[in-house]
C-alpha cells in the first residue's frame, strides 16, 4: 500500500513538473511570436542534389529524398533569422546504384552510427533579401565545418517562396571516404550540393 501511494505521489509529481515544462515553453513562444515568421519545407516538390566528378568516367550523381527543415525570419530586427535543415542519409539515390550499400557504409557515410546530415545557419541578418551569401555549419559524421553557401530567393506569392541554393565541400574533410576511397584521384574530392527549395508560411 505504501508502494502505490509513494508511486501515486511520484507519478503527480512528474506530472506537475511537465506541465510547468509546457507552460514555460508556451509562454515563451506566445511572448516571441509576433516577431518571428516560421516556414516549412514543402517536401512534395524541394530537391536536393549532388555531383562528385570521377576521372574518365561518369560523374557520381545523386539525390537525397527524404529531408526536412524550418527557417525563422526575426520580422522585427532582421538579426535572429536562422534556418535549419536535417537530411536522411538511408534516404541517398545514385546513378552507381551497385556501389549504394559502399556509399551507406563506414567507409563513406557510416549510416549506423551518422544517419543524419544537418545544415545550420545559426543566426544572420542579410542586406539583399534575394541574394544570399551564408557561412553556414555543415554536420556530417560528427564532424562540423564551417561551409559557404550561395542562396537565391525568389518570392511566389505571399506565403511561399523558392530558395535556389548551392555550396560545395571536400568530402575528405568528413571522412567521406576511408582507406583507399580516401585518394582523390580518381573519386575527387569536391562535392556540389545542389537545393531547390520550397519554403511555405506556417
Amino acid at each position: 500500500m505504501k508502494k502505490q501511494t509513494l508511486l501515486q505521489e511520484n507519478l503527480l509529481k512528474i506530472t506537475l513538473k511537465n506541465f510547468y515544462i509546457l507552460g514555460i515553453i508556451s509562454i515563451f513562444f506566445c511572448t516571441n511570436a509576433t516577431s518571428k515568421e516560421s516556414w516549412i519545407i514543402d517536401k512534395s516538390i524541394s530537391s536536393i542534389t549532388f555531383e562528385v566528378p570521377v576521372l574518365l568516367a561518369t560523374n557520381v550523381l545523386g539525390e537525397f529524398e527524404d529531408f526536412d527543415g524550418l527557417v525563422e525570419i526575426d520580422i522585427e530586427n532582421n538579426r535572429n533569422n536562422k534556418a535549419i535543415l536535417s537530411v536522411e542519409i538511408d534516404s541517398i539515390q545514385i546513378n552507381y546504384n551497385k556501389y549504394r550499400d559502399l556509399i551507406l557504409s563506414p567507409i563513406f557515410f557510416d549510416l549506423k552510427k551518422y544517419p543524419l546530415c544537418v545544415i545550420d545557419t545559426k543566426k544572420f541578418s542579410y542586406a539583399n533579401e534575394s541574394e544570399l551569401v551564408l557561412d553556414i555549419e555543415l554536420s556530417i559524421k560528427g564532424i562540423s565545418k564551417k561551409v559557404k553557401t550561395e542562396l537565391k530567393v525568389i518570392k511566389l506569392t505571399k506565403n511561399m517562396v523558392q530558395i535556389l541554393g548551392e555550396l560545395e565541400f571536400n568530402r575528405n574533410d568528413f571522412n567521406i571516404g576511408t582507406g583507399n576511397w580516401k585518394n582523390t584521384s580518381i573519386l575527387k574530392n569536391q562535392i556540389k550540393i545542389n537545393a531547390n527549395i520550397f519554403l511555405i508560411k506556417e
